[in-house]
C-alpha cells in the first residue's frame, strides 16, 4: 500500500526536538502507525501493544522491558499497558535533556490523556493525526472526498468497497474500543446514537432530545458524547459570545471529523443522492468546518473555532479566532453554486456588532462566503466569496 505524505510530519519532527516524548492520538485507521513507521522507521524501533507478547513482556518484567526499550522507540496503542507511564516518567526524569526518546500512540484520548496527565505532564508534546485533509488527497480523488471520506486505506484503494469498509469500521470501533475501554450498557443504543447524530451534523447538539429519542437519560447521552469525542468520531463547536449580544444560544454545534462516515450512516451512496437530498447543506458545512479543524490540528495552529446563533435567529456558521495573526473571520458556508448578497447578511450584522464592541481593537475582521461555485471575488472590502476547495487548499 502506497504511503500518502501527511502534513503533520514536520510538526512531529519539531516536537521530537523539544520534548522527551511525543504522544499522537487519533481515530483508528487514520494512519498513525503507517506514518510513524514510514517517516521515522529508520531511526526508531516500532513496537505495538496490540501484540499480546509485548503486553506480557511488560507486565511480567516492566523494569526489564524499559531497560531494553529505552531510546528511540515507537510504542503503538500504549493505552493497553497503562502502568508503563509510571516507568517512562522515571526514565525521562533521569535523563530529562534527552529529547525525542519516545513516540507514544493511542486511539482513545480518554485513556492516553488520563495517564499523561497523571504521569507525563510537562514531559510530552501532544499531537493528533486525523483522516486525510483535502490537500493530502491525490487531486484525482478530491471530488469524492466529501462523499467518501478521508481515511487513508479508502483513498489508497481509490474508494473501492467504501460501504463495506465503513460498515466494518463502525462495527470494529463499537466492539473493540467502546466495549473494551468504556462501560456501555447497551451497544445497540450506542450505535443508534451515532446514526442519529449523523443526521444532525452541523446542528446544535440537543442532548435532551436525543435522550428521549433513544430512551436513556441525559447523563447517559453526555457520557456517550464524551466517548465519541475522545475517539475522534465527532467534535463540538462552542458558541462565540464575546460582546456580540446577551441572547446567545450556548449549546454547541455537532460536527463529524469525517463526512464519509456521515454519508454511510445516512445511506447516501452517490453524489446525486447527496446533492439532491435534504442533508446536502449540513454535510457540506460539516465538511468545510472539519477540513479547517484538521488543518489546525495537523499544523499546530493557534486558532480556535466557534459558531454564533442568538435566540432571534441571527446565525453565523463558523468563526475562526486566529490568535497569532490577530484576526477574526466570520464565515457563511453554502452548498450553492451561485454567490448571492443575501447570503452574507448575518456576516455583515455580526461584523458591525463586533466593530462597535470594546474588543474591536484586538482583531482584524474578515468575512467569507464559502460556496461550491468556481468564481472568487469581493462583495465588499472585508467580505469575500471563495470556492471551498480554494479556501481549504490555500
Amino acid at each position: 500500500m502506497r504511503y500518502l505524505k501527511r502534513n503533520i510530519e514536520n510538526q512531529i519532527s519539531h516536537y521530537l526536538k523539544i520534548f522527551p516524548a511525543v504522544g499522537i492520538t487519533g481515530p483508528r485507521q487514520s494512519g498513525k502507525s503507517t506514518t510513524l513507521k514510514t517517516v521515522f522507521g529508520n531511526k526508531y524501533t516500532y513496537l505495538s501493544f496490540d501484540d499480546p507478547l509485548n503486553v506480557d513482556f511488560f507486565n511480567n518484567d516492566p523494569r526489564g522491558f524499559i531497560k531494553e526499550y529505552k531510546k528511540h522507540i515507537i510504542f503503538d496503542e500504549v493505552q493497553r499497558v497503562p502502568q508503563i507511564f509510571n516507568y517512562l516518567k522515571i526514565e525521562i526524569d533521569n535523563h530529562r535533556q534527552n529529547y525525542g526518546r519516545y513516540i507514544l500512540t493511542g486511539s482513545s484520548q480518554f485513556n492516553l490523556l488520563k495517564s499523561i496527565t497523571e504521569s507525563l505532564a510537562g514531559r510530552i508534546g501532544l499531537l493528533s493525526l486525523l483522516p486525510l485533509e483535502l490537500k493530502e488527497t491525490p487531486p484525482s480523488l478530491r471530488k469524492s472526498h466529501i462523499l467518501l471520506g478521508g481515511y487513508p486505506e479508502l483513498i489508497t484503494r481509490e474508494y473501492k468497497d467504501t460501504k463495506e469498509w465503513y460498515g466494518a469500521y463502525l462495527q470494529n470501533y463499537i466492539e473493540r474500543d467502546v466495549r473494551t475501554l468504556h462501560n456501555i450498557g447497551n451497544l445497540r443504543d450506542f450505535h443508534r446514537l451515532i446514526m442519529l447524530l449523523a443526521a444532525r451534523a452541523s446542528k446544535e447538539l440537543n442532548m435532551s432530545g436525543l435522550a428521549k429519542k433513544i430512551g436513556v437519560t441525559v447523563k447517559t447521552i453526555q457520557s456517550w458524547i464524551s466517548i465519541l469525542e475522545a475517539s475522534y468520531i465527532i467534535f463540538l463547536l462552542p458558541s462565540y459570545h464575546n460582546n456580540l449580544g446577551k441572547r446567545i444560544v450556548k449549546r454547541p454545534k455537532l460536527c463529524f471529523y469525517d463526512t464519509g462516515l456521515i454519508c454511510y450512516c445516512t445511506g447516501i451512496e452517490n453524489t446525486n443522492l447527496l446533492r439532491r437530498g435534504p442533508l446536502d447543506g449540513q454535510i457540506f458545512e460539516n465538511y468545510v468546518i472539519a477540513e479547517i479543524k484538521k488543518n489546525i490540528m495537523h499544523y499546530g495552529k493557534n486558532q480556535d473555532l466557534y459558531y454564533f446563533r442568538d435566540n432571534l435567529g441571527l446565525e453565523c456558521d463558523l468563526i475562526i479566532e486566529d490568535k497569532d495573526n490577530h484576526q477574526l473571520s466570520f464565515i457563511e458556508i453554502k452548498s450553492n453554486d451561485t454567490p448571492k448578497r443575501e447570503m452574507i447578511t448575518p456576516i455583515k450584522i455580526l461584523i458591525e456588532k463586533y466593530q462597535q464592541s470594546e474588543l474591536s481593537s484586538l482583531y482584524k475582521i474578515q468575512g467569507y462566503l464559502i460556496y461550491r461555485g468556481s468564481q472568487n471575488g469581493n462583495f465588499k472590502e472585508n467580505i469575500k466569496y471563495i470556492n471551498y476547495q480554494d479556501f481549504i487548499l490555500t
